[in-house]
């Protein structure tokens, strides 16, 4: 399945953490109505590319909430793993969910060949749907700051 701009964003509903025990709970997508939201699937935790990719998204975080975005970041490893990724990164500006079942993956499109990750951003506007995808072939880059919060002033503008 491949989700395109223009749809409904499929309920996401999973575990996750701000970064330690304490700030476990259950993300749910929908809780986010009203303001955009930037789905960021990556990989793995602690790999090197989702490692630069996440930090530079906490770096970022101002341009992100200048635009009133919340920022969610998905990966198949399990919340124990995102606390200690968190932890052994000085934190993250935003949750990191646990799709461990890669339920999330599967609604969004995002898996590759062989079940794998693709390191994906979505732009979901204030009304749940999408407006931006980006999914990648080669997973070595990931998408700027500056392009998805672009993509999010537009995704603002037209709702």
């Amino acid at each position: 399945m491949t989700l395109s701009r223009g749809v409904l964003a499929p309920e996401i509903d999973l575990e996750g953490t701000e970064g330690d025990p304490g700030t476990r709970r259950r993300f749910r997508l929908s809780e986010y109505r009203g303001q955009p939201v930037v789905l960021a699937f990556y990989p793995a935790d602690a790999s090197p590319v989702c490692t630069v990719q996440l930090m530079s998204y906490t770096a970022d975080i101002s341009q992100f909430e200048k635009v009133g975005a919340q920022v969610l970041a998905l990966s198949p490893q399990s919340v124990e793993d995102h606390e200690r990724f968190a932890a052994a990164n000085g934190g993250f500006a935003f949750p990191l969910l646990a799709d461990t079942e890669r339920e999330a993956a599967e609604a969004f499109g995002t898996l590759g060949p062989l079940g794998f990750y693709r390191r994906s951003v979505f732009v979901i506007d204030a009304a749940g749907v999408v407006r931006y995808a980006h999914r990648s072939t080669a997973g070595l880059t990931f998408r700027p700051t500056e392009e998805i919060v672009e993509a999010v002033r537009e995704a603002s503008a037209n709702h």
